[in-house]
């Protein structure tokens, strides 16, 4: 099951894979760059996991839980645009060992997201 973020992110909360969201990819635009943090690197909840440069502009991307990262998605060093074709499938970003499970229970259902998104007008 996938869970969501105000701030676009979306992690599979059964393989701890973690992306942006489609509405994330349109507003960017043509990405062009994904700064990959390194495998092993502790991250924390809300703090900045890696970012994104797009030809419109680069955008830093937060971690949706706490956790070790184990894996990141090397694809993107030779293809970024698969961020812009799947966002939510293989335009994955990095794979979490999430660290405390009860922070998913903070994230937003696919349904609460789409009525977040639909609240701020998107």
């Amino acid at each position: 099951m996938k869970k969501y973020t105000k701030t676009h992110e979306w992690i599979d909360t059964d393989s701890g894979l973690v992306g942006i969201t489609n509405h994330a990819q349109e507003e960017l635009g043509d990405i062009v760059y994904v700064d990959l943090p390194e495998v092993g690197k502790e991250v924390k909840k809300g703090e900045v996991l890696l970012s994104i440069e797009s030809v419109k502009a680069a955008s830093d991307i937060y971690a949706p839980v706490s956790g070790k990262i184990v894996e990141v998605n090397s694809e993107l060093d030779a293809s970024p645009e698969l961020v812009n074709e799947d966002a939510e499938g293989k335009g994955w970003l990095v794979k979490i060992e999430i660290s405390n499970s009860d922070e998913l229970n903070e994230l937003l259902t696919e349904e609460e997201y789409k009525n977040f998104l639909e609240s701020e007008g998107a």
